[in-house]
Order: C-alpha cells, then structure tokens, then sequence
C-alpha cells in the first residue's frame, strides 16, 4: 500500500519537475545572461527583470509544492502555462531559416519548444488526472492500457482489469 500511495506518486513528481528549482537557482547564480534572454522576446526590455523574477519564484515554489501535494493542482497548472509561454517567447524554432541543419540555432530551439511541450503534458496529468494505477495492476498487465478519454472520475476502478479498490489486500 505504501509504494502505491507513497512512493510512486512522489517518484514520478520529482522526476516531472526536478529541473524547475535548478533552473531557477541558475537563473539567480547567471542573473545577467538570464536577463538577456528575458530581454529577447518581444515583450518590452522593462519587462525582463520582473519577468526573470516571477519565473524564479514560479520555479522554486511551484514544484515543491507538487512534489510535497500542497496546492499540487493548482502549482501544477501555473507551471504549464509557465512553460508555453516560455516556449513560445523564447523557443521560436519558425524564426529561423533551415532550422534542421546541422549548426543551425533554429533547431536547438526546435528541441527546446517541444520538450517543453512534453512538460506540459506531464504537469496537465498531475493538474486532471485523479487516480494512478496500482503497481501490482501494472506488475501484472505492463501491456494494457489505460482509459484515457472518459472524463475524470468516471470510470471506476472495476472497468480497470486487475484493479482493486482502496482497502482491498492489493499491497
């Protein structure tokens, strides 16, 4: 029961959001090169200290707060927007000619869009998603796969083969 409960959730959560706090502790370690590329966008250079400063603070708080399950949902939603916007300000792979070459700045950019994206993906289960499949359901079954298109908390457990409900001997 622990390791469903416990163990699992906060793995994968680290894992999710372990690169935010370090980044932010760059941003702060590199303030002048982070504020150059605040400035790059096309937002206003007055702008760039106080959005390098929202960013720091989004970065430190919001993943402690979805590793620790305080305000998790919510922590969760602010930092996927914080990563569109910072993909589209600051990743704008289509600005740059032949972006696929070798050498080209476009494509690293291209990189960086996308992951971010697969960020958000991630962030956005913890935002909606409400329960995990037990560990022993996917010992048991690691090909099947999960509903993932009713709306959240429709589907109960039973309609998941193997899956036994809370208080069940299932450890």
């Amino acid at each position: 029961m622990w390791l469903n409960l416990y163990l699992i959730p906060i793995v994968i959560r680290v894992c999710l959001v372990v690169l935010f706090p370090f980044s932010a502790l760059d941003k702060i370690a590199h303030w002048n090169d982070a504020l150059k590329q605040a400035d790059s966008s096309f937002l206003p250079h007055a702008t760039g200290p106080a959005l390098l400063a929202l960013s720091i603070v989004v970065e430190a708080v919001a993943p402690f707060c979805i590793v620790l399950g305080w305000h998790d949902r919510i922590a969760a939603f602010v930092l996927a927007v914080f990563c569109v916007v910072t993909a589209v300000l600051y990743h704008p792979f289509w600005k740059f000619r032949g972006f696929w070459s070798r050498d080209g700045d476009g494509r690293a950019h291209f990189w960086d869009f996308l992951k971010n994206f697969g960020l958000v993906g991630g962030l956005l289960l913890v935002t909606f998603a409400t329960a995990l499949a037990p560990a022993g359901v996917v010992a048991r079954r690691p090909l099947s796969s999960t509903a993932v298109y009713t709306p959240a908390g429709t589907a109960p457990p039973s309609a998941v083969a193997g899956w036994i409900t809370p208080g069940s001997h299932d450890h």
